[in-house]
């Protein structure tokens, strides 16, 4: 048949999911590099509130080989998604790159008075009160495969707000991918039905 561009639409995917299994495969060496990050992760007590312990990934994003450990870490979730969508504030830098590692588009969902158009928002609670998350209009069409990516789970309503946001919008979530996990807060369980990964489980 002439007038086929091998180099069109299909080959671009083709590059984009070669580029991931190369990323994937290069998993077991970046280890050292995931202890790196471990061991940058920074403890803050009674942040944002009294009684929280908040866990800092500030240092792991700066430090350019513990950051890559992290985003490869994330993005062997997401060779099935079709969009990922970052939570504010740091759910953003790790969004961003596991989007351009996995060939995807990115989109933020916002907290209120962000965004000029809002096509869905969402009330929830969290470990220390309630928070509202805005989703962009124009982002998230029906149908659409989502991964949502955020830095910390915790009790889950972050990730849970933002799923149901993509839900809202007609999108289907497909999975949920953080840096660290607490564990003890339950998160993963109020998330059942989801499929979530986490680099860190602590």
């Amino acid at each position: 048949m002439s007038g086929a561009d091998p180099a069109g639409p299909l080959g671009e995917l083709a590059g984009d999911m070669a580029r991931l299994n190369a990323a994937i495969a290069r998993m077991g060496e970046l280890s050292g590099d995931l202890e790196r990050a471990w061991r940058l992760m920074r403890e803050v007590p009674d942040f944002p509130e009294p009684g929280v312990l908040f866990r800092d990934i500030s240092p792991v994003l700066a430090d350019a080989e513990a950051f890559r450990a992290v985003v490869y870490g994330l993005a062997r979730t997401a060779p099935d998604a079709d969009l990922v969508l970052g939570i504010e504030a740091r759910g953003f830098l790790l969004g961003a790159a596991v989007a351009y590692a996995c060939g995807t588009g990115i989109v933020g969902v916002r907290k209120p008075g962000k965004l000029p158009a809002v096509a869905h928002r969402v009330d929830y609670d969290l470990e220390y009160g309630q928070a509202t998350l805005e989703l962009p209009e124009g982002t998230v069409a029906p149908g659409q495969r989502v991964l949502v990516v955020d830095d910390v789970l915790a009790t889950g309503g972050t990730v849970a707000a933002s799923s149901e946001l993509v839900r809202q919008a007609g999108g289907e979530v497909v999975g949920a991918a953080v840096a660290v996990e607490l564990a003890a807060l339950g998160g993963r369980e109020r998330l059942a039905g989801l499929n979530v990964h986490a680099v860190f489980t602590v």
